[in-house]
């Protein structure tokens, strides 16, 4: 994977990418589930509970990354 991001499988379930946001209190994990969910984890502090857990379909998760890429979406 790319510098910054771990993949780790998760038997059974899918995968998880860990994105490292550059401190060691601030990241995000994503786990793709082989039934196409994802689900979406924030952490801010150093604590292993995540302060956000969103759980996305495919579609959502594919227009989220669209933002984030900076496509720009008219109403």
């Amino acid at each position: 994977m790319g510098q910054g991001v771990h993949m780790q499988e998760l038997p059974g379930i899918g995968r998880r990418y860990d994105v490292d946001l550059g401190s060691s209190s601030r990241r995000v994990s994503v786990v793709v589930r082989r039934d196409g969910t994802r689900d979406l984890y924030v952490f801010t502090s150093r604590s292993d509970e995540p302060t956000a857990v969103l759980e996305l379909t495919e579609e959502q998760a594919r227009k989220v990354g669209a933002l984030l890429a900076g496509t720009f979406f008219e109403a």
